[in-house]
């Protein structure tokens, strides 16, 4: 299977799309220049799980002018701009295989045909490559040389397979480069999820009161963001310290079963499973909207909410209407998906900038020293990360000031224990 996307007849829209991102990604065009000149990644072959954008294109750009064959599937059955698919496959000779909407098997299937192509590296967003490779063909891992990982759920998938002794070969932890995690985490989702909700809604955020369940970064950035258009805040959260610091940052923080009766809105931002429950849906008033902008489908319980409802229907395109057995009725988004992908367009470009370029760099790194790493997950190397923001703020026109001399030598004094 060479490609499988929706219609070739949608690539001209698609690459004016990716043309159009490309303009708001200035580091990724800027190593995408040095990667046409030294081809670090000449000969290699990279296998990616990612959401397919119109940023995600200009990646797989970057590292096909460094020389690699790649091959492309879907992170998730709702994320795919199916235009941008076609212009991958017919611009640019990039094999892709997604279709917006395709079902549990297929999205399997085009995991399956990207593992086909025997990669060298692994990209995921949320591990469900790595993972398939290492349950179906583990005799395959031999073969790859190092992988990485975007997101904080496929991060703790990882861990803990490399905590097991399950992992078969190096993983570089994209998501947490400082250059990822703190701009793309929390401006990027604050602002996507946002677009995603109000896409779906049209509803009025002002005055409503707008429920945030995790405080880790893209918790913080949507609450800022839900904040800024004017809603009341509240934080739900289990880590003490990450409560705390929601309410010094000025935000209500309460148990779920205390903010499910005064909630307007809901958005999961977790990582974790069942977040949003059936306990918690019962509280709920009429007309509550219920969202996820975690990366899989499992902290709302659909499940259990379809089992205390006595009727479902869609009443928009991103919109399902659950009557409960109360005869209160609950509007869940995107079929508990992630919002900002499947009812938006997910991050701003500028955003991705930064993460792109990471993901570009660490796949340079394991080319040079894949062999010398170990078997676990490691962090985003501190020169890329720092280079990364070097760039960006370059871009933006942007200078810093230097140390002096005198100054380094006061600093690696005190570092010294001199």
């Amino acid at each position: 299977m060479e490609h499988h996307i929706k219609d070739l007849s949608l690539a001209e829209k698609g690459r004016l799309r990716i043309e159009w991102a490309a303009k708001d990604m200035p580091v990724l065009n800027l190593i995408r220049e040095e990667f046409e000149r030294e081809k670090p990644l000449q000969g290699l072959r990279i296998g990616a799980c990612l959401h397919v954008t119109t940023e995600t294109a200009n990646l797989m750009l970057t590292l096909k002018a460094g020389g690699a064959q790649l091959a492309l599937c879907a992170s998730n059955p709702l994320s795919t701009q199916d235009d941008v698919a076609a212009s991958l496959v017919k611009d640019f000779g990039i094999p892709v295989f997604a279709v917006r909407g395709e079902d549990r098997d297929t999205y399997y299937a085009h995991i399956k045909a990207v593992l086909d192509t025997h990669p060298h590296i692994t990209m995921d967003d949320g591990a469900d490559l790595i993972s398939t490779l290492h349950a179906e063909r583990p005799e395959q891992a031999a073969e790859v040389m190092g992988g990485t990982e975007e997101t904080t759920t496929g991060v703790i998938r990882l861990r803990a397979m490399a905590r097991d002794g399950a992992l078969k070969y190096p993983v570089i932890a994209v998501n947490d480069a400082l250059t990822k995690h703190l701009f793309d985490n929390r401006y990027g989702t604050g602002q996507s999820t946002i677009d995603g909700i109000l896409r779906a809604t049209n509803r009025l955020l002002a005055g409503s009161i707008f429920v945030v369940a995790g405080y880790g970064w893209c918790g913080r950035g949507l609450a800022l963001r839900a904040r800024g258009m004017g809603a009341r805040v509240i934080v739900t959260e289990v880590d003490p310290l990450k409560a705390l610091e929601a309410v010094m940052d000025g935000f209500e923080v309460m148990p779920m079963e205390e903010a499910a009766e005064r909630g307007d809105f809901f958005c999961t931002v977790t990582g974790d499973m069942a977040v949003i429950r059936k306990e918690h849906f019962l509280r709920m008033k009429d007309g509550a909207i219920v969202a996820n902008s975690g990366h899989f489908n499992v902290e709302i319980d659909l499940e259990g909410l379809a089992e205390i409802s006595r009727e479902k229907r869609r009443i928009r395109e991103h919109v399902e209407e659950y009557t409960l057995v109360n005869g209160r009725r609950i509007y869940v988004l995107a079929e508990g998906r992630l919002v900002n992908l499947a009812a938006a367009e997910g991050h701003p470009s500028a955003v991705m900038d930064m993460s792109f370029a990471n993901q570009a760099l660490c796949c340079a790194y394991l080319a040079r020293h894949a062999r010398e790493l170990e078997n676990k997950v490691y962090g985003v190397p501190q020169e890329i990360d720092r280079r990364v923001a070097q760039l960006k703020l370059s871009a933006m026109g942007i200078r810093i000031d230097r140390l002096t001399p005198e100054q380094e030598k006061y600093l690696s004094s005190w570092e010294m224990g001199t």
